[in-house]
């Protein structure tokens, strides 16, 4: 088995509703290991995205504790945390957040202020992202210039400009239609293949299948976890009845 790589310990987060408190993640230890495109999954509610969030440090957790490749990032100041969500950390979100007045260049270029690489080395970085996600030809351009499925391929490369231990994504085809979604998730593919670590929210079946690893959520707890080998493309169809049975074993 890879080495952990995210660890939550009895990890819980509430909010307060209306004067109530709603525990939306209860308890919850999980390790994720390095190497692995790991999906979550589950019904609309269970807390999917609450905990991408508290694992990735976007959010801050209500008790326990997660450690982010051995650091305990609930104990952590808000600038430490930043400068380690800037070099070990990449999001993709479903809504894509490009900064609209900037090129596809900048947009790529902005995680990388304040980091110690040379400018000569991002660009050299910026260059071979837009060559692999086929966007060389779209660096001068501004995203209302460009389709959803560039966008978002752009805000891969920018997620993964600083070299980040571990790609987070919540729905990140869910604003595309279905060819721009399967050229990301070939995209993810491709990369997870590379070595780069996945940690994905979706509620897509084809999706799901990408990757190797699917835990599934039910009321702020880990119902089931379900492991599967390196997705390969002939073995697709297969691979989809065999998550969609998992599935509906679980209520999805």
């Amino acid at each position: 088995m890879n080495q952990t790589l995210i660890k939550s310990e009895l990890l819980c987060k509430s909010f307060i509703t209306d004067g109530e408190v709603n525990n939306v993640i209860k308890n919850m230890n999980l390790e994720i290991y390095e190497g692995d495109f790991t999906v979550i999954m589950g019904a609309s509610g269970s807390g999917k995205s609450t905990l991408l969030y508290a694992l990735s440090g976007m959010d801050e957790v209500t008790t326990g504790k997660v450690f982010l490749n051995g650091n305990d990032i609930t104990k952590l100041k808000e600038s430490k945390l930043t400068a380690l969500r800037k070099s070990e950390v990449g999001f993709v979100f479903q809504a894509i957040n490009l900064i609209p007045n900037l090129t596809v260049y900048e947009n790529i270029l902005s995680p990388t202020y304040k980091t110690k690489a040379s400018r000569q080395k991002i660009d050299q970085s910026i260059d071979e992202l837009l060559d692999q996600m086929s966007l060389t030809d779209q660096r001068k351009k501004f995203p209302n210039q460009m389709s959803g499925g560039q966008r978002q391929r752009v805000a891969i490369c920018r997620a993964l400009i600083n070299k980040p231990k571990v790609l987070f994504a919540d729905e990140p085809t869910g604003a595309l239609n279905s060819s721009q979604g399967q050229d990301v998730l070939d995209i993810f593919s491709q990369i997870n293949e590379e070595g780069q670590s996945i940690v994905m929210v979706t509620h897509d079946l084809k999706a799901a299948i990408r990757g190797n690893r699917i835990i599934y959520l039910k009321d702020g707890r880990i119902d089931g976890d379900l492991k599967l080998d390196p997705y390969c493309k002939e073995d697709a169809k297969e691979r989809e009845e065999m998550v969609y049975r998992f599935l509906k074993e679980k209520g999805w």
